[in-house]
């Protein structure tokens, strides 16, 4: 994390990861499949590629640890989504397994990013009794 206060979610590093997920499922991902998936798998890849930056996005603007502690949860579960998607992608020969490979490195710093960014919200919503430092004058 960095050491100045927050000023935006964009400043997260789990939202910079999952920004860099969904960016490669939109950008590498999605081109490859086939047009009859267009309201299949690519729809569901879309889908979850954009929860895992709007969820942590929510959930920041929550201003209550726990509140985007959950919005944050989610967000990793849209992560593991991804990762059956492209699982599957790769079983159907959709995708190479190269591909899978890349989503995987993208997916693991995604969800250790916000596994740290939750024990920080749960550990400081104990803390600090609830209100969240981004509320201005901590009201």
């Amino acid at each position: 994390m960095h050491d100045e206060p927050l000023r935006s979610f964009e400043d997260l590093e789990c939202w910079q990861a999952c920004r860099a997920l969904r960016v490669f499922v939109r950008g590498k991902v999605v081109p490859l499949l086939p047009k009859e998936e267009i309201y299949r798998l690519t729809d569901q890849l879309i889908r979850a590629s954009r929860s895992t930056t709007a969820n942590i996005a929510e959930g920041y603007g929550r201003f209550h640890y726990l509140d985007n502690a959950k919005f944050c949860s989610n967000s990793r579960g849209s992560v593991w989504e991804i990762l059956d998607h492209l699982i599957t992608a790769n079983d159907e020969n959709l995708i190479e397994t190269s591909l899978l490979t890349e989503g995987r490195a993208l997916i693991s710093t995604a969800v250790k990013l916000t596994n740290g960014y939750i024990s920080y919200l749960r550990r400081a919503a104990k803390e600090n009794a609830e209100p969240h430092p981004h509320l201005p004058n901590n009201q």
